[in-house]
C-alpha cells in the first residue's frame, strides 16, 4: 500500500504542518487551554514526526487532524501521562498479568498481550484500567517512539465475566486516536462464539483502517505470525515465560566490579527515578568499525568482539543497539557463567552508558560505567561471581545518554555527566537472566506432563483392545456377533 507522504513534496507537508500547527492553536487552544498539558503542546510544536502521523492517519483531513490532536491531547491531560508511573496505577492492577510487553512477531514488531481471561468485568474499576492501559502504552513510547505493537488479544479459556467489549474497544481506540501510527496489527487469538455478537456491534463503530489491521487466528494460525519461541505453550510455543512486573529503576543498583568494589564514576546522586524499563524492537545488528570503549573497557575488546557469535536477536534503541535483546543466559559449566553484551553506537555523539543490576552480590559487570564514541560499539562482561547462582528474579538496566562529542568519555567526565544528564534524554533497556537449569526443569515438567497423557492413553487403547478381543473370541465360538 502506498504511503500517502509520497503524493506529497517536502514543501507540501512541511506547509501541512504549519497550516495544522496555527489552527489548532487558533480553532482550539485559545478557548480551551486549560484543557491541554502545555508540555504536550509545546512536543505538538516541536515533533514533526507527531504531527505527521496525525496527519496520515486523518488521510490529509485537516478538521479531522485538529479533532484528533484535541481528543488525544485531553486524553493525555485527564490520565496525567507525561508523569504516570507506576505508582499511578493500582498494584493489583500490575501484578495481575493481565498486560504485558514481552517478545516479537515475525515482522519484529513488540508484542503487546492482553490475557483477557484474567480480565473482571468491573465498572468501578474502569477508569483505573484504561490508565493502566495507558501506563504500559506511555512507557514503551517514552523509550521508543514510533516502534511499533503488534497486540495479541488472548481470548482463550474466557468466561462471561471476562468479556468487556467496552474495554476491548479502548484499547483499540488508544492506538487509532492516541498513538497513531503505533500498532502494526491486532491479532484476536480463539475468539469464543458467545462474543460474536457483541463484537459486530463494536466492529460497526470502528473506522476501516482500524478494521484492517485486525486479523482472527486460532492455535494452528496464530504461528503464521508468531515464532514458536515466543508463543505461550498453551498456543503451541516453547516461551516458558511466566509474566512478574519487571522491577523499576530504584530496585538496580550498581554491580561490583572485578576488583569488588563500586565503580568510581557511579555515585548515589544520579540514583534516577524514570519508570520506564521496558524492552524494544529487536533487529539484526549491522557490522561496524570496532573501537574500544574509554578507561576501564578490556584492553582484548577488539578480539572478545570478534570472537564472540552474535545473538541472532537484538534490540534497536535510539542511541544504542543492544545484544542479546533482552535475556541473559547462564549454565552450569564453566564456560557458561558469563554472559557477553555487544553494543554499537548508532548516533553521531559520543554515548556514555552504564550497567544497574538488582543483584549485585552476585555478579561482576566490566565494565559498568563507560562510553563509546559514534558508530563504535564494544562487549559489556557479565560474570558470576564466586559459588553465585542466578535466580528467575535477577534483572539486569543498562542505562545510555549522549554525551558532547568534546568531551573524551573520562571517569571524571561521565561522574559529572551523569549527575546533571535529564530524565528524559536517558535511554533504558532491561535484561531479564535464565538458567538452563531452569529451562531443563521446565522441559522435564513438559515431558512428564507428555508421558501421564501418554500413559492415560496406553490404559484407554488396553480396554478397548481387551473388549475388541473379547468382542472376537466370542464371535467365533457362537458364530454370531454379540449385539
Amino acid at each position: 500500500m502506498k504511503n500517502e507522504f509520497d503524493i506529497f513534496s517536502w514543501q507540501d507537508i512541511q506547509k501541512k504542518r504549519e497550516e495544522t500547527r496555527k489552527r489548532f492553536v487558533i480553532e482550539y487552544a485559545q478557548d480551551s487551554s486549560d484543557s491541554y498539558d502545555a508540555r504536550d503542546m509545546d512536543r505538538l510544536w516541536k515533533d514533526d514526526v507527531l504531527v505527521d502521523s496525525y496527519l496520515e492517519c486523518s488521510h490529509f483531513v485537516m478538521e479531522n487532524t485538529l479533532k484528533m490532536i484535541s481528543d488525544s491531547l485531553q486524553w493525555r491531560k485527564e490520565f496525567k501521562l507525561n508523569d504516570i508511573n507506576e505508582s499511578s496505577v493500582q498494584k493489583g492492577l500490575l501484578d495481575s498479568g493481565m498486560i504485558y510487553l514481552h517478545g516479537y512477531d515475525k515482522e519484529g514488531n513488540k508484542l503487546f498481550w492482553f490475557r483477557v481471561r484474567l480480565h473482571v468485568k468491573d465498572l468501578k474499576m474502569l477508569t483505573e484500567k484504561k490508565r493502566y492501559v495507558a501506563f504500559w502504552l506511555e512507557s514503551h513510547v517514552r523509550r521508543e517512539p514510533g516502534t511499533p505493537l503488534t497486540v495479541i488479544f488472548d481470548m482463550s479459556e474466557v468466561g462471561l465475566g471476562s468479556i468487556d467489549m467496552e474495554f476491548i474497544k479502548y484499547i483499540i481506540n488508544c492506538f487509532h486516536v492516541y498513538y497513531p501510527k503505533l500498532l502494526a496489527k491486532m491479532l484476536m487469538y480463539e475468539m469464543p462464539w458467545i462474543m460474536n455478537a457483541a463484537w459486530k456491534m463494536v466492529k460497526a463503530m470502528l473506522s476501516q483502517e482500524v478494521v484492517d489491521t485486525l486479523v482472527f487466528v486460532s492455535k494452528s494460525e496464530i504461528q503464521d505470525h508468531v515464532e514458536r519461541e515466543h508463543l505461550l505453550p498453551s498456543m503451541g510455543g516453547t516461551d516458558p515465560f511466566k509474566f512478574s512486573y519487571p522491577p523499576f529503576p530504584d530496585d538496580f543498583q550498581n554491580p561490583i566490579s572485578e576488583t569488588g568494589q563500586e565503580d568510581d564514576a557511579e555515585t548515589g546522586e544520579d540514583d534516577l527515578e524514570t519508570k520506564d524499563t521496558l524492552e524494544q524492537n529487536p533487529l539484526a545488528l549491522k557490522p561496524r568499525k570496532q573501537v574500544c570503549f574509554a578507561e576501564d573497557w578490556d584492553k582484548d575488546c577488539t578480539s572478545t568482539w570478534k570472537a564472540s557469535r552474535r545473538p541472532s536477536d537484538a534490540f534497536k534503541g535510539t542511541l544504542l543497539h543492544i545484544s542479546p535483546a533482552e535475556e541473559l543466559r547462564f549454565g552450569l559449566g564453566d564456560g557458561e557463567k558469563r554472559c557477553l553484551i555487544s553494543l554499537s553506537n548508532v548516533t553521531r555523539n559520543r554515548v556514555a552508558f552504564k550497567v544497574r543490576t538488582t543483584a549485585p552480590e552476585k555478579y561482576r559487570v566490566k565494565p559498568s560505567n563507560s562510553s563509546c564514541g559514534p558508530g563504535t560499539g564494544g562487549t559489556i562482561t557479565v560474570s558470576l561471581y564466586g559459588g553465585s547462582l542466578c535466580c528467575p528474579q535477577d534483572r539486569f538496566l543498562i542505562m545510555a545518554a549522549e554525551m558532547d562529542l568534546s568531551s573524551d568519555g573520562g571517569s571524571a567526565d561521565l561522574a559529572q555527566f551523569w549527575k546533571g544528564v535529564p530524565k528524559p534524554k536517558i535511554m533504558m533497556h532491561s535484561f531479564i537472566v535464565i538458567h538452563r537449569l531452569f529451562q531443563l526443569m521446565a522441559s522435564s515438567s513438559r515431558l512428564e506432563e507428555n508421558m501421564d497423557r501418554c500413559l492415560r492413553w496406553q490404559k484407554v487403547l488396553t480396554v478397548l483392545v481387551t473388549v475388541l478381543t473379547a468382542l472376537s473370541f466370542s464371535t467365533i465360538y457362537t458364530g454370531e456377533w454379540p449385539l
